[in-house]
């Protein structure tokens, strides 16, 4: 059975924790951003990022834009990948 990690050039890690488990802890707002997501983003890594976001603009709309903003970074970063590919 495949994966649905994709073809990506990006780091992949294993997890130590049920995925679903950290999954299921996570807010609402952020089970739904991950739920779209283009990435598949670690729970753990999702929520930090958000954490960061959310002390530094005190809002949670802007948080989740800046967690959109480092999605498209990775995601900019696997195409740089894959046009040297």
């Amino acid at each position: 059975m495949g994966r649905n990690l994709g073809q990506t050039k990006l780091r992949k890690r294993r997890r130590n924790e049920s995925p679903m488990r950290e999954y299921d802890r996570l807010p609402p707002v952020l089970r739904t951003w991950v739920s779209q997501a283009a990435l598949p983003w670690r729970p753990r890594s999702v929520l930090r990022a958000y954490n960061a976001a959310l002390a530094r603009t005190g809002d949670q709309s802007r948080a989740l834009e800046e967690l959109k903003r480092l999605e498209a970074a990775q995601l900019a970063k696997d195409s740089v990948f894959a046009a040297v590919a």
